[in-house]
């Protein structure tokens, strides 16, 4: 039985790969709205491709479908809020909650409250529909929500969302059961991205990472009890108030001088 389920966690990891390039592949001869609606220019003068972070959500959707459809939908939502940021808040350059909400109070909202207030309300859905009882179902949707703006909040320089979603997924590869094959699901996306997201020649944008993170949060809620999501909760929760300082070290990490990224895209969350 552990062996079937392994062999199916090492299927989940290839057809989410295969999805995931084949989805940016189509896109970049389709590219609706033109090619220059899909790509954006690093501080290096370099154009970089967007197609990978919707090609990243369909794939995590699809092969998220399934294992639980409750975590489709919060992949598709993550994505969704994750795309109009990207559209909407492209020029905005506040950052992190204390920004968004102070602006709220003020009256104004800003493309990164709606974002937020969405994925939330995506992860507590997906929390409600994955757990029985109230308080494993709120710790659930924290876990999600949580884990989509963490993958966001490294996504500061080329593969550091794609590579903190591998890192972080790896462990759950040896799980049996449903939670490894979301697992594989996630890493397999993360994979298929990273050469292309290394080297400057596609982003996950917000799409892209906010989707990946809600799988990964997923993947931890379904393989977890009350004492995992617990201190899961509290990971993502502290990491969403020390968030500048999150970004701060993922941008650091692995530099070799000046690092280039997306102008206005990279690390907003």
């Amino acid at each position: 039985m552990i062996i079937r389920r392994s062999g199916g966690g090492r299927a989940a990891f290839a057809v989410a790969a295969g999805l995931t390039r084949a989805g940016a592949a189509v896109l970049r001869t389709a590219a609706p709205g033109g090619p220059a609606r899909w790509e954006r220019t690093n501080f290096a003068g370099r154009t970089v491709e967007l197609y990978a972070g919707p090609a990243a959500v369909l794939a995590a959707a699809l092969g998220a479908a399934r294992v639980r459809p409750a975590v489709a939908g919060a992949v598709l939502a993550a994505g969704a809020c994750g795309a109009y940021d990207d559209l909407v808040g492209a020029g905005d350059p506040r950052r992190g909650f204390r920004a968004h909400l102070g602006a709220l109070r003020q009256g104004e909202v800003t493309s990164g409250t709606v974002k937020l207030g969405g994925i939330c309300a995506a992860g507590l859905l997906a929390g409600s529909l994955l757990k029985e009882r109230p308080l494993d179902r709120l710790l659930a949707g924290v876990v999600i929500a949580g884990a989509a703006h963490f993958v966001n909040l490294v996504d500061v320089r080329p593969g550091r969302a794609a590579g903190a979603v591998l890192a972080l997924g790896a462990p759950g590869l040896l799980r049996a059961g449903p939670a490894g094959e979301l697992a594989a699901v996630a890493t397999g996306v993360a994979a298929a991205v990273l050469p292309d997201d290394l080297g400057e020649r596609a982003m996950l944008g917000d799409t892209g990472a906010h989707a990946l993170g809600a799988l990964l949060g997923a993947a931890v809620v379904v393989g977890s009890g009350r004492p995992g999501l617990v201190a899961h909760a509290a990971a993502v929760v502290g990491a969403a108030v020390c968030g500048e300082w999150v970004s701060r070290v993922a941008r650091r990490s692995g530099a070799r001088g000046r690092a280039p990224v997306c102008v206005g895209r990279r690390g907003r969350p």
